[in-house]
Order: structure tokens, then sequence, then C-alpha cells
């Protein structure tokens, strides 16, 4: 199974990479300006970035030429998941309280297949300036935190879930099984 991770100038997108390579799956590093046509994948890892998509139209690379043409699932990271809330819809600002470390998850949808099997509360590994503050029309906030009311959420009909934090980083509880069952669902 393929599944490139795209890097968005991510400080820990050889992690995903690693993981992914760990869980068995043919992945590879792209540049997020990588075109449509040479993606050849069964799944998509958005890296996270530095890059502030707060009050802006930033483009991400070439993101947001192809997202819409993906026919696979697309798992999106910290930045990739604010890039998917403002592609789709949602609003991204400047966190009240930015998020840099530890922090509690609460799970919302203990049933949908990112968090099946995982304990309603977890603690992993946040590192964010900005954040999605209004999921787009139509999808599921799937978790929270104390200062983030959109920690993971997912498009309403197509396998596309974003997080906030960083399941690659070993501090994040679940995070291997996140990244399992996004690929469980890469297989389909």
């Amino acid at each position: 199974m393929k599944v490139p991770v795209i890097d968005n100038g991510g400080q820990w997108t050889h992690r995903e990479w690693r993981v992914l390579r760990d869980l068995g799956a043919e992945t590879r590093i792209v540049p997020n300006t990588t075109p449509f046509e040479e993606l050849d994948a069964d799944g998509i890892v958005l890296s996270g970035g530095a890059l502030s998509l707060e009050g802006t139209n930033s483009p991400l690379g070439a993101v947001d030429g192809w997202i819409d043409r993906a026919a696979v699932p697309i798992l999106a990271i910290c930045v990739g998941h604010q890039f998917l809330a403002r592609h789709f819809g949602g609003k991204v600002e400047r966190a009240g309280a930015p998020e840099f470390g530890s922090v509690e998850l609460t799970v919302d949808r203990p049933d949908h297949p990112l968090f099946t099997g995982l304990p309603s509360r977890l603690k992993v590994w946040a590192s964010h300036n900005d954040q999605v503050v209004e999921p787009p029309p139509g999808w599921s906030v799937l978790a929270h935190s104390p200062a983030c009311a959109v920690e993971a959420m997912a498009h309403p009909s197509r396998p596309i879930w974003g997080v906030q934090f960083h399941p690659e980083v070993e501090h994040t509880e679940g995070g291997q099984e996140i990244f399992r069952h996004f690929l469980s669902v890469c297989r389909r």
C-alpha cells in the first residue's frame, strides 16, 4: 500500500514517514508542490508545518489544486488539518491559548474509525499557534481539548480526517493506533 507524506515543512514529517514505514506502508516524503498525477497513492498524509494560515488565503503548495480530485483517504496533521478546514469552508484563527507539549484530548466520537478502541481521554502532543475554530459545514468534530474545540474532525462523506495534535510523536497516547486505523481504511 502506497501512502506518501506530503511535506508542508513540519518538524516531525520524518516521524510520520517512519511510523507509516514501521506499520508496513510503502511511503515516501514528497514536496507539497508535487503534481497530482505524480502522487500514485492509496492514501495520503498531509504533514504539519510552521506556516500560519490564520486570516490568509496562503496556498499550501499544490495541495489545493488536487485535494478535491483525490479519491483516496487523507489524514491531515496540524497545519494540514487547518488547511482542510479552510479549504472546505471552515475557519482558522490564532489560538487564544496556543498548545505546546502535552494536552489532554477528549474523544467526542469514540465510534469513529480514527478513534475506535481508544480511551475517551488521551494525552497527546501538540505544537500550534493557530487552530480550527469552526469546522467546515457538515464536518464532524471528533475530539477537543480544554483550549481547542476542534482537535480532530472528519469529512461528512469521504475518508478525510484532520487532527490538530501530532499522532506521530511517541508522547501521544494511541498515536500508532490512529495511524493503524487510517491505514486500515487505505487498504479497502
